[in-house]
């Protein structure tokens, strides 16, 4: 083969890798968008903005205009909202804060693939625990989800390096259970028996002095439930 050969074949080469190269990093970002929620937030608009503001209005939390802006005072009515009703008042409408706007979350991009993740980390952490005690375990990762302390997705939550033992010890990867997708749906649905729990922890078991340091709203089984 003659080098003119060579050098055609090469480049024919690298074309084909770079045409797979790049239809793996669209179809990577394609799933990362199925998977991962979004929240209405200050600066979000759009209908669902327009509903939360109509239900906060007739709650008699917001004064303002129903334009579909989610802007400052729709925010603060947000988080007076969360207040009355247990939630972490950080003004973010996620799930939970949705399901007691009695907004459905079915248009919000909680997809099957979302609850079938929330059910993995609560079938891995919460194994052997009562139901309510699993609801619970959800909870405190929807929770996350809409604090501003942590990442603001589901994913980016349980992914989130070294915040579940179950991710690192492999447990996240056995089989999930009926009841614990049962359980993710019904955090998801918006009941969280902790009370707005951050942390939760097994005091039998760990060793962390820091996690020890939080205040504890609710025991529910084994677990500790610590904002």
């Amino acid at each position: 083969m003659n080098k003119y050969k060579i050098k055609f074949h090469s480049l024919i080469s690298i074309i084909l890798i770079g045409c797979i190269l790049f239809i793996g990093s669209f179809t990577a970002i394609s799933l990362n968008n199925t998977a991962e929620p979004t929240l209405s937030k200050q600066g979000s608009r759009g209908e669902e903005v327009k509903s939360i503001q109509t239900k906060l209005k007739e709650n008699g939390l917001y004064n303002g205009t129903i334009d579909g802006i989610f802007g400052i005072q729709t925010q603060k009515a947000v988080k007076e909202f969360q207040k009355k009703n247990n939630l972490n008042p950080d003004g973010i409408a996620g799930p939970q804060t949705l399901s007691k706007l009695n907004i459905s979350t079915t248009n919000t991009n909680t997809t099957d693939i979302e609850v079938n993740l929330l059910a993995r980390i609560i079938s891995a952490e919460s194994r052997g625990e009562e139901y309510i005690g699993q609801v619970a375990v959800g909870a405190v990762v929807l929770n996350r989800v809409e604090s501003p302390l942590f990442p603001d997705t589901l994913a980016g939550v349980i992914y989130q390096p070294g915040a579940f033992t179950a991710i690192t010890d492999g447990q996240f990867n056995e089989p999930t259970s009926q009841q614990s997708i049962r359980a993710a749906q019904d955090s998801i649905n918006g009941q969280d028996p902790t009370g707005g729990a951050l942390y939760y922890y097994n005091p039998d078991k760990t060793n962390d002095k820091w996690i020890r340091t939080r205040p504890v709203i609710t025991r529910i089984g084994k677990h500790l439930f610590a904002g």
